[in-house]
């Protein structure tokens, strides 16, 4: 087999292959000889059928498989022989025949790319730290106590308050007329707790048993892509029931009933602690290894191949299409969507994939299987049962390939920071962790 290997542009390279005409016939023939001994005619005993019937039925499809392997050998043959890394798949034509004893082809590919990183060590990194506090604990006990609440009728002179559950009555109408949803009887709701928007709670507000209200109430302009989108209605509001909050007490009787192991406040107080720890760890760990491979990625130099690009951006748009169908779009696999909107986040997601990549195999990045066990015990740790949970993990291939991933991202985050100026932020519970 001879080979040349020319570059066309950037990454693309081109291949031309040449196999002798009697390596395909030959495999053919073999296939075609394997197939008659099994292949079923009628007219003719199993194994007994000829080479001429057999050769006129299936000749094609045979020759088609034979070329397509042959090439592909002699193709991965000769990238391995180049040390060409080839990204994607390659585009193979056949050529003119150059004599009657061989076959010529063109393969046309991408290479993957070279990447030039930058001098890490004048690059200034943030990276956050955080505390789990006693407020913070004590804010995680009141939504335990708030998810375990009752509620208790007022009476009929008590006007509604922030947090008291109302039942109403109520009728919206726009320019007069009754709309689709705009109506309910003996609805419940919580006032203050976000349930309705807010224009409906701030009219609840203050409203007494038997006593009722009109108010306009103009929908958002993205409410739930539904036709009151952005239209003012007039709601009609009889509040028929009021009742107050009542959380339960912090005794041990409560921790017993929130399976704490060592049902007593102190062991609740623990028991929160160690959860909230170990949140506010995974969620440091992801924010700071954002920024670093943020970094890594704005001083690395490369070119793109346009045919993983590609691939990303198929993978995303058919990520697309299956959202619309749950969402129960008609005809969805025909919906227009064009690849530009997804572009942008395609290279960026090709380039970080390939400036990792290139990291993490110069300098041996790859996860050990004992990071790899450590990472599956942290993430069982927080459940109830975690050998259960580690079994789950280590019983699906896919799965495992995630958390492999996360670790050589880890790895990756924590070279970048050796290199680079790192610039240490404390931040609070409550800005960690979304609420600030």
């Amino acid at each position: 087999m001879a080979v040349t290997v020319e570059t066309l542009e950037k990454l693309e390279r081109k291949i031309t292959l040449t196999l002798p005409t009697s390596v395909i016939q030959n495999e053919v023939n073999t296939r075609l000889k394997r197939l008659a001994r099994q292949v079923k005619v009628d007219g003719f005993r199993p194994g007994k059928v000829p080479m001429n019937i057999v050769a006129q039925r299936y000749g094609y499809s045979v020759h088609y498989e034979v070329m397509n392997d042959k090439v592909g050998e002699a193709f991965n043959q000769a990238a391995v022989e180049a040390k060409l890394r080839v990204a994607g798949q390659p585009r193979i034509n056949e050529k003119e025949q150059p004599s009657e004893t061989e076959m010529a082809f063109d393969a046309i590919f991408e290479v993957y790319p070279e990447v030039t990183l930058k001098d890490l060590s004048q690059v200034e990194i943030e990276r956050v730290t955080s505390d789990v506090t006693e407020e913070a604990i004590n804010k995680t006990i009141d939504i335990l106590r708030k998810q375990r609440r009752s509620f208790a009728q007022r009476s009929l002179e008590s006007a509604a308050a922030a947090g008291d559950r109302v039942t109403i009555d109520f009728l919206g109408k726009i320019d007069g007329e009754p709309f689709d949803g705009g109506r309910a009887e003996d609805f419940q709701f919580i006032i203050g707790e976000g349930q309705m928007l807010k224009e409906f709670e701030d009219a609840a507000l203050g409203m007494k048993s038997g006593e009722s209200k009109t108010f306009p109430l103009t929908f958002p302009a993205d409410y739930q892509g539904r036709e009151v989108a952005g239209k003012t209605a007039d709601f009609m509001v009889t509040l028929k029931k009021l009742e107050a909050a009542h959380l339960p007490e912090l005794t041990e009787e409560l921790c017993k009933s929130l399976g704490v192991p060592d049902a007593t406040v102190t062991g609740l107080r623990a028991d929160i602690r160690n959860n909230l720890e170990r949140e506010v760890k995974f969620r440091l760990l992801g924010r700071n290894k954002q920024a670093a491979l943020d970094a890594l990625v704005a001083n690395a130099e490369l070119d793109l191949p346009k045919s993983i690009v590609q691939s990303e951006l198929d993978r995303m748009t058919e990520g697309a299409r299956e959202e619309l169908k749950q969402r129960g779009i008609k005809d969805a696999d025909k919906a227009p969507i064009p690849e530009d909107v997804f572009r942008p986040q395609a290279e960026r997601r090709v380039r970080m994939g390939l400036v990792v990549s290139d990291v993490v195999r110069l300098h041996n990045l790859q996860a050990t299987p004992d990071q790899i066990k450590a990472h599956v015990e942290e993430l069982a740790a927080s459940y109830e049962k975690p050998s259960e949970v580690a079994r789950w993990y280590y019983s699906d291939k896919r799965r495992m390939a995630e958390v492999e991933a996360i670790v050589i991202e880890n790895n990756v985050t924590n070279y970048v920071l050796s290199l680079v100026k790192v610039k240490d932020k404390n931040i609070s519970f409550d800005e960690l962790m979304g609420q600030a």
